[in-house]
């Protein structure tokens, strides 16, 4: 007598029953995003290797196809609100996916304004900082984290521990009337607006991605310290802890396929 397990061996799971997961766990319908947030492209119905990356480019979804994954999560998607032909480098992203039947799942402002896995939270744990409260205002919600050092350190010390953290070479400037780092905003990717809003806060220092001309001049004039350690490298923690709560979850395997724009 055969009988058909209707449990999931641990190690795969039905890709619905991970997607439903996913869009609960990171609770995408909260946030307002350009980003269509969730499963971008349907591939093979059962998960049992996870691929995880910043951006969906060509060679991201390539090398997730060519490692066996059945599902790449990524913070960066195809698909940003406007309609976007399949046609010329769009047609051969979407194209790689559906031949290797891959499934790609998409979480933008939900993965770094989750109080976990986060990118926010992670480099707040990471940094250990203290005494948190949510930093970084996005669509009426905030999105980032603000906190405390365990103690102050000179501004060029705590950037190279954010450069020793990320890999990434910072870009420093130096506008607060203080030379040292304290009272912290951490806001990954875009998050030179927030200028104003840490000086308002009382923050001396913004942890933030990747500067915009617009807002140069806003570190001098308003009186923060900014370090850009790349919007990329912000951006790398969130998938991986999103993947390591996978594995705790569902027992899945993965892996961070590392593409580094140098941005």
């Amino acid at each position: 007598m055969s009988y058909v397990s209707l449990t999931p061996t641990r190690g795969e799971v039905p890709r619905d029953t991970l997607v439903r997961w996913l869009n609960e766990y990171l609770n995408v319908g909260a946030f307002k995003d350009p980003s269509l947030n969730g499963l971008q492209i349907e591939g093979t119905g059962t998960v049992r290797r996870v691929a995880v990356a910043v951006d969906s480019s060509l060679k991201t979804i390539q090398h997730a196809a060519d490692s066996g994954a059945d599902l790449l999560i990524t913070h960066h998607g195809l698909f940003w609100g406007d309609p976007l032909a399949l046609s010329g480098p769009h047609r051969e992203r979407a194209r790689t996916a559906l031949m290797a039947d891959l499934n790609l799942y998409v979480s933008h402002i939900p993965l770094d304004a989750h109080p976990v896995v986060g990118n926010n939270a992670m480099i707040a744990q990471a940094l250990t900082l203290q005494n948190t409260e949510p930093f970084g205002e996005w669509a009426g919600g905030k999105i980032g984290v603000a906190g405390e050092l365990p103690f102050e350190q000179s501004l060029q010390d705590f950037a190279d521990r954010v450069q020793k953290l990320t890999g990434e070479i910072c870009l420093v400037h130096g506008g607060g009337r203080s030379p040292t780092v304290r009272r912290l905003g951490v806001l990954s990717g875009s998050g030179a607006g927030s200028i104003a809003e840490a000086a308002a806060m009382g923050l001396d220092t913004l942890l933030t991605g990747e500067p915009e001309h617009k807002h140069f001049h806003d570190a001098f004039e308003y009186g923060v310290n900014v370090i850009y350690a790349g919007h990329y490298e912000t951006e790398v923690f969130g998938v991986r802890a999103l993947a390591a709560r996978l594995e705790d979850e569902f027992g899945l395997a993965w892996q961070f396929l590392h593409h580094p724009t140098g941005l």
